[in-house]
């Protein structure tokens, strides 16, 4: 989808001025916000590929005009209402009103140091061989979905070269919609600038990027 988190190549945002020995959090409900996130995840209603897309479904002018952790909370908000453990009368009062859907679990205090450091693997066995190998020429598509995607716009209909064949992945375009995992062979496509960027890139640039393979023809 072309969403306001897409950011790539698009001008008018400023540079990228990232903060020496940042703090992981900026204020105490940033860490509160990344609890409750993972908390309520772990319930087993949706999947990651869900949650980012319900980051990315944000109005562009709400997207930007708010901080990280307010993205993760204004998507948490639509996740918990689209699954039915909140309502628009809870969330209006600050507390549980209308009935609510039973989570599948819940992740209770000393657990979470396990759940954690288990994380949510995404790679899967596939099922016939991959498509490519390392040194193949390819080009990607050129499409615009309605739904999520994980190939950015800038690196959509370029010629690239395949780097390295990775395992196979969860398909994130499918799984964030509940239309199944069906993995898919992974593999880095390395770009160079000039087909990127186009006139005036800097010569010496490469892109890589991590695309499934149905992402990707042949060059």
């Amino acid at each position: 989808m072309n969403g306001p988190q897409d950011l790539g190549g698009q001008m008018g945002f400023g540079p990228v001025a990232p903060e020496k020995d940042e703090p992981y959090f900026h204020a105490a409900w940033e860490r509160r916000a990344l609890g409750v996130t993972l908390t309520a995840g772990a319930m087993g209603a949706w999947n990651i590929d869900e949650s980012r897309h319900a980051r990315e479904s944000l109005h562009p002018a709400d997207y930007y005009a708010s901080s990280y952790y307010e993205i993760w909370i204004k998507a948490l908000e639509i996740l918990l209402k689209r699954h039915g453990f909140v309502s628009e009368r809870d969330l209006a009062e600050g507390r549980a009103v209308d009935p609510a859907a039973t989570p599948k679990r819940v992740l209770k205090a000393e657990n979470v140091t396990a759940v954690l450091a288990k994380g949510g693997p995404c790679d899967r066995p596939v099922a016939q061989p991959a498509r490519f190998k390392a040194g193949d020429a390819v080009r990607t598509k050129n499409f615009n979905p309605t739904g999520h995607t994980r190939l950015p716009r800038y690196a959509r209909g370029k010629n690239g070269m395949i780097e390295a064949v990775r395992d196979g992945f969860v398909f994130p375009d499918s799984n964030a919609h509940g239309h199944g995992e069906n993995p898919q062979w992974v593999y880095t496509v390395v770009f160079d600038g000039l087909e990127i960027w186009g006139e005036g890139a800097d010569p010496t640039l490469s892109v890589s990027i991590d695309a499934w393979e149905s992402y990707l023809e042949p060059a």
